[in-house]
């Protein structure tokens, strides 16, 4: 195991050292060397696990200038600013001059010599960075499960406290008010006064009271409401360009927390107010965003980052192509696995197998490719005739967030829609992209609860904020909103609306719910299902099942995809209108989701003929339950 490493508590050793011997050979690229260092070192078997997380860790327990890792969204992104890259010092006693590297650094070393011709000014990349949107509590339980490493940056340091993540640090203060965006309580426990030789010189116990008020003049920018943990500034210094917005990152950098940052923002800040508006490039409002306090919004220098494909931590960290075994022993359990998960579903469905066995189909659906506009492999899906009583549809999110990794649950009551902002808004004032609720990362699932809906009037923010519902489902993008024009981001989210009658959004497929549960009994039926959970090692393996289908690859063979038009002709034979494109294309996404739920990468005969049959059965229900407003097929 890696030892209480120099490189882990102490990077920036490694990145002097490597550029103080590159100053016999100006030319042998040392950046690239330092990053190449951290990337082998991390490849080290388990090395990650000892790296300290700021989704695990509360901030003030936390060494200054150590090597830690951030799994996060990237929410927004500043411009680019400039920094010493290398400067020199002079010594005030000796006149020595030593030259120094300002890479990875907030904050210079005193004694700058601004007039040395050896001044180098170099270019960063700024991200706001915020924890996962919906990241579900099993997961970031796990997340800290796992974990190895060791937080001790002060002798007062309590290990009962180790693992202990921001939630459990924030039990007391949360409004539940879904239109009000809510500052973590935690993160404010950051403030780390950091003195000359870098040590940490005061109790980590608790947080300076100081901190905690200020965190409630802060706007931490989370997409969802009620989100907690911290939010972080990555310093990017290469290919930053490959990054995108939305992107998921876990991010290994080095922590920066000065006290000299919110002391030079504050001495901005005061002298802003003293200037002509007009000779400022920044205003007050901005200057306060884009630098806030490090104790509540520290900054990440990344050294490394690596593209989260999904963020469950019961899979490998590495794709499943170059983990071979463990995708082996996995699809070996597929199909006995769907089986139990069906089962469970069927009973959480209030006995209707065949809504049972399209829910599977919609959690492992992703969008696996674009056709023009066209988003392929998306199936957004309505489960109608939902209980409005015992709050069915609240034990069954609970039930989907057992589930899966990220997830949201919306009430589509008027309040909410009206008042809720759901796409993200460009501030020109503060120079921000202010979030809204479908900023979310992707493979999130939405819950959208549609037995909320009650008499009234939206407004015009209700009337937008349907219209980008409809849009997510139909396109799987959201049109941000930058003033003077929208902007097209593409997502690959997993809707699924809860209803009583048919839902007022679209939909892929939408299949009345059949209970075979009496309404009196359905409230003791409900708390049966929570009094007897599945056990962990049970949910574990639904887990992985749900997350490793979603992945894996598909594929049509030739002679496949000739017997499917034959079949299609076939079907239109008798009757031209019972069968159109549409359903040939519902279909096909059909039997593509029931081949992956299998196991099977490849289309087979007997995976389509069962997917016509369950779309047989799921229209002849639905002709059953034709309501006022038509059918849906």
């Amino acid at each position: 195991m890696p030892s209480t490493h120099d490189w882990i508590n102490n990077p920036l050793d490694v990145v002097e050292g490597m550029f103080a011997a590159s100053q016999s050979n100006p030319k042998s690229g040392w950046e690239a060397k330092v990053v190449g260092f951290f990337k082998d070192r991390l490849k080290e078997k388990d090395a990650h696990t000892w790296v300290p997380s700021l989704n695990d860790v509360p901030l003030h327990y936390l060494k200054p200038n150590s090597l830690v890792k951030f799994r996060c969204l990237i929410q927004d992104m500043f411009d680019p600013e400039f920094y010493m890259g290398v400067y020199e010092t002079v010594d005030a006693s000796t006149n020595a001059k030593v030259l120094r590297c300002g890479r990875y650094k907030d904050v210079t070393e005193c004694g700058v010599d601004f007039n040395s011709r050896n001044t180098v000014t170099a270019e960063r990349q700024t991200f706001y960075c915020v924890p996962i949107p919906g990241e579900n509590p099993w997961v970031k339980e796990s997340y800290a499960g796992c974990s190895q490493a060791r937080v001790v940056p002060s002798t007062s340091y309590a290990p009962t406290r180790q693992k202990r993540s921001y939630e459990e640090d924030d039990m007391d203060d949360m409004d539940t008010q879904p239109q009000k965006q809510r500052e973590p309580h935690a993160a404010s426990q950051g403030h780390t006064e950091q003195h000359g030789n870098g040590d940490c010189k005061r109790q980590e116990t608790e947080a300076p009271s100081s901190q905690t008020a200020s965190t409630s003049h802060l706007d931490l920018n989370f997409p969802l409401p009620g989100e907690k943990g911290p939010s972080c500034l990555v310093k990017v210094y290469e290919d930053w360009d490959s990054f995108k917005l939305n992107d998921t990152l876990e991010v290994f950098g080095i922590l920066s927390v000065s006290p000299a940052l919110s002391a030079l923002a504050d001495e901005k800040d005061a002298s802003l107010s003293l200037l002509d508006p007009t000779e400022s490039m920044e205003t007050a409002e901005e200057q306060r965003v884009h630098s806030p306090p490090a104790s509540l919004v520290p900054r990440l220098h990344m050294l490394y980052a690596r593209p989260l494909p999904h963020n469950n931590p019961l899979l490998p960290s590495a794709t499943l192509e170059d983990n071979s075994a463990f995708l082996s022993s996995t699809l070996s359990e597929m199909a006995s696995v769907r089986a139990e998960l069906l089962t469970y579903l069927t009973h959480v469905l209030l006995g209707d197998a065949l809504a049972a066995e399209y829910l599977i189909l919609h959690l492992i659906s992703s969008v696996y490719a674009r056709r023009d506009v066209l988003p392929l492999g998306k199936f957004a899906m309505n489960l109608s005739g939902c209980p409005a009583a015992a709050s069915y549809t609240q034990h069954f999110y609970q039930i989907i967030q057992q589930l899966v990794p990220s997830s949201y649950y919306l009430g589509m009551s008027l309040q909410n829609m009206n008042q809720m902002r759901f796409v993200p808004k460009k501030d020109y004032v503060a120079n921000r992209l202010v979030s809204g609720a479908l900023q979310l990362a992707r493979n999130t699932s939405l819950f959208l609860d549609e037995t909320h809906l009650e008499q009234g009037q939206l407004d015009t923010t209700g009337v937008r904020n349907v219209t980008a519902l409809g849009n997510l489902i139909s396109w799987q993008k959201v049109d941000y909103d930058f003033n003077y024009h929208q902007m097209e981001f593409p997502c690959n989210i997993n809707v699924l609306i809860a209803s009583e009658g048919r839902s007022l959004l679209p939909s892929d497929c939408r299949i009345h719910l059949q209970s075979q549960v009496s309404p009196p009994q359905m409230e003791e039926y409900l708390s049966n299902i929570h009094l007897h959970p599945q056990s962990s090692s049970q949910l574990n393996k639904f887990r992985i099942y749900l997350s490793v289908a979603r992945q894996l690859d598909y594929s049509i063979s030739d002679e496949m995809t000739k017997s499917v038009e034959d079949d299609f002709v076939d079907m239109r034979k008798d009757d031209p209108q019972s069968v159109s494109a549409e359903d040939l294309h519902r279909m096909l996404v059909v039997a593509r989701l029931l081949s992956l739920s299998l196991g099977r990468t490849s289309l087979t005969r007997d995976s389509w003929l069962r997917a016509k049959h369950i779309d047989m059965l799921r229209r002849s229900r639905m002709e059953q339950h034709q309501c006022v407003n038509g059918n849906e097929p």
